[in-house]
Protein backbone atom coordinates (compact mmCIF):
# COMPACT_ATOMS: atom_id res chain seq x y z
CA UNK A 1 0.00 0.00 0.00
CA UNK A 2 1.42 3.31 -0.98
CA UNK A 3 0.69 6.58 0.77
CA UNK A 4 0.46 9.51 -1.51
CA UNK A 5 1.75 12.80 -0.24
CA UNK A 6 -0.20 15.88 -1.13
CA UNK A 7 1.47 19.21 -1.28
CA UNK A 8 0.40 21.49 1.53
CA UNK A 9 -1.50 24.51 0.34
CA UNK A 10 -2.24 27.72 2.19
CA UNK A 11 -1.13 31.26 2.75
CA UNK A 12 2.30 32.26 3.83
CA UNK A 13 2.84 34.39 6.90
CA UNK A 14 3.81 37.39 4.73
CA UNK A 15 0.58 37.17 2.73
CA UNK A 16 -1.50 37.07 5.93
CA UNK A 17 0.38 40.06 7.37
CA UNK A 18 -0.27 42.06 4.20
CA UNK A 19 -4.00 41.34 4.39
CA UNK A 20 -4.12 42.36 8.06
CA UNK A 21 -2.26 45.60 7.27
CA UNK A 22 -4.71 46.46 4.48
CA UNK A 23 -7.71 45.80 6.74
CA UNK A 24 -6.12 47.96 9.46
CA UNK A 25 -5.58 50.87 7.06
CA UNK A 26 -9.17 50.67 5.80
CA UNK A 27 -10.50 50.61 9.38
CA UNK A 28 -8.37 53.62 10.32
CA UNK A 29 -9.95 55.58 7.45
CA UNK A 30 -13.52 54.35 7.88
CA UNK A 31 -13.90 54.69 11.66
CA UNK A 32 -13.61 58.52 11.91
CA UNK A 33 -15.91 58.95 8.91
CA UNK A 34 -18.47 56.65 10.54
CA UNK A 35 -18.27 58.54 13.85
CA UNK A 36 -18.96 61.85 12.04
CA UNK A 37 -21.89 60.18 10.28
CA UNK A 38 -23.36 59.10 13.62
CA UNK A 39 -23.14 62.68 14.96
CA UNK A 40 -24.78 64.08 11.80
CA UNK A 41 -27.61 61.57 12.17
CA UNK A 42 -28.16 62.73 15.76
CA UNK A 43 -28.44 66.32 14.50
CA UNK A 44 -31.73 65.38 12.84
CA UNK A 45 -33.46 65.83 16.23
CA UNK A 46 -32.70 69.56 16.55
CA UNK A 47 -33.43 70.02 12.86
CA UNK A 48 -36.84 68.38 13.33
CA UNK A 49 -37.64 70.68 16.26
CA UNK A 50 -36.58 73.66 14.15
CA UNK A 51 -38.82 72.50 11.29
CA UNK A 52 -41.75 72.40 13.71
CA UNK A 53 -40.94 75.96 14.81
CA UNK A 54 -40.68 77.11 11.17
CA UNK A 55 -44.15 75.79 10.45
CA UNK A 56 -45.61 77.37 13.57
CA UNK A 57 -44.11 80.79 12.77
CA UNK A 58 -45.32 80.62 9.17
CA UNK A 59 -48.84 79.66 10.29
CA UNK A 60 -48.92 82.49 12.84
CA UNK A 61 -47.90 85.10 10.26
CA UNK A 62 -50.35 83.73 7.69
CA UNK A 63 -53.23 83.77 10.20
CA UNK A 64 -52.48 87.14 11.83
CA UNK A 65 -50.90 89.05 8.98
CA UNK A 66 -48.02 90.15 11.19
CA UNK A 67 -45.26 88.74 13.33
CA UNK A 68 -45.81 88.04 17.02
CA UNK A 69 -44.88 90.69 19.56
CA UNK A 70 -42.84 88.16 21.57
CA UNK A 71 -41.29 84.78 20.91
CA UNK A 72 -43.62 83.04 23.38
CA UNK A 73 -46.70 84.23 21.45
CA UNK A 74 -45.98 81.71 18.69
CA UNK A 75 -46.80 78.85 21.05
CA UNK A 76 -43.59 76.93 20.45
CA UNK A 77 -42.07 74.83 23.24
CA UNK A 78 -38.93 76.86 23.91
CA UNK A 79 -38.09 75.50 27.34
CA UNK A 80 -35.45 73.01 28.28
CA UNK A 81 -36.15 69.72 26.56
CA UNK A 82 -35.80 66.21 27.93
CA UNK A 83 -33.22 64.97 25.46
CA UNK A 84 -29.61 63.85 25.30
CA UNK A 85 -29.12 65.96 22.16
CA UNK A 86 -31.19 69.15 22.15
CA UNK A 87 -31.00 71.42 25.21
CA UNK A 88 -33.50 74.07 24.06
CA UNK A 89 -34.76 76.20 21.18
CA UNK A 90 -34.71 79.98 21.13
CA UNK A 91 -36.70 82.27 18.84
CA UNK A 92 -35.04 85.62 18.30
CA UNK A 93 -37.05 88.22 16.43
CA UNK A 94 -34.94 90.95 14.87
CA UNK A 95 -35.93 94.17 13.18
CA UNK A 96 -39.32 95.84 13.00
CA UNK A 97 -41.98 93.28 13.92
CA UNK A 98 -44.94 95.55 13.07
CA UNK A 99 -45.00 94.69 9.37
CA UNK A 100 -44.74 91.45 7.45
CA UNK A 101 -42.12 92.82 5.05
CA UNK A 102 -38.45 92.40 5.97
CA UNK A 103 -39.04 90.77 9.35
CA UNK A 104 -36.25 88.43 10.39
CA UNK A 105 -36.46 85.47 12.74
CA UNK A 106 -33.75 83.28 14.15
CA UNK A 107 -34.59 79.82 15.40
CA UNK A 108 -31.56 78.82 17.44
CA UNK A 109 -30.97 75.18 18.40
CA UNK A 110 -28.81 74.76 21.49
CA UNK A 111 -27.20 71.31 21.27
CA UNK A 112 -25.19 69.54 23.97
CA UNK A 113 -21.48 69.26 23.14
CA UNK A 114 -21.56 65.70 24.47
CA UNK A 115 -23.18 64.64 21.17
CA UNK A 116 -19.77 64.77 19.45
CA UNK A 117 -17.39 64.91 22.42
CA UNK A 118 -18.92 62.10 24.45
CA UNK A 119 -19.50 62.29 28.17
CA UNK A 120 -22.49 63.59 30.08
CA UNK A 121 -24.85 66.24 28.71
CA UNK A 122 -24.44 69.52 30.61
CA UNK A 123 -26.16 72.86 30.11
CA UNK A 124 -22.76 74.49 30.64
CA UNK A 125 -21.46 72.88 27.43
CA UNK A 126 -23.84 73.84 24.65
CA UNK A 127 -23.19 74.87 21.04
CA UNK A 128 -25.62 76.31 18.49
CA UNK A 129 -26.76 76.49 14.92
CA UNK A 130 -29.61 78.61 13.57
CA UNK A 131 -32.27 78.99 10.94
CA UNK A 132 -32.71 82.53 9.72
CA UNK A 133 -36.10 83.36 8.28
CA UNK A 134 -37.07 86.60 6.61
CA UNK A 135 -40.47 87.58 5.37
CA UNK A 136 -41.02 88.70 1.82
CA UNK A 137 -43.43 91.36 0.56
CA UNK A 138 -45.86 88.66 -0.61
CA UNK A 139 -46.10 87.16 2.91
CA UNK A 140 -43.89 84.14 2.28
CA UNK A 141 -40.89 83.36 4.43
CA UNK A 142 -37.44 82.45 3.13
CA UNK A 143 -35.34 80.28 5.45
CA UNK A 144 -31.58 79.85 5.52
CA UNK A 145 -29.48 77.65 7.79
CA UNK A 146 -26.62 79.40 9.56
CA UNK A 147 -23.77 77.64 11.37
CA UNK A 148 -23.54 79.17 14.83
CA UNK A 149 -25.76 81.93 16.06
CA UNK A 150 -25.72 82.79 19.73
CA UNK A 151 -22.77 81.30 21.58
CA UNK A 152 -20.35 78.70 20.31
CA UNK A 153 -20.91 77.44 16.77
CA UNK A 154 -21.15 73.73 16.04
CA UNK A 155 -18.36 72.47 13.78
CA UNK A 156 -19.60 72.44 10.18
CA UNK A 157 -18.75 68.76 9.66
CA UNK A 158 -21.50 67.85 12.16
CA UNK A 159 -24.22 70.04 10.63
CA UNK A 160 -26.87 68.92 8.14
CA UNK A 161 -25.85 69.22 4.50
CA UNK A 162 -27.82 72.43 3.83
CA UNK A 163 -26.00 74.18 6.72
CA UNK A 164 -22.45 73.36 5.68
CA UNK A 165 -22.09 76.17 3.16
Amino acid sequence: MSIQKKAQRGFTLIELMIVIAIVGILAAIALPAYQDYIVRSKMSEPLGAMAEAKTTIAEYIAANGTAASSETAYGINLGTRVSDILFQLDILPAGDQSTTADVQFYIVANVYDSVWEGGVASSANVSTFSLSGSTNADGTITWECIPGGQGTAIAEKYLPANCRG
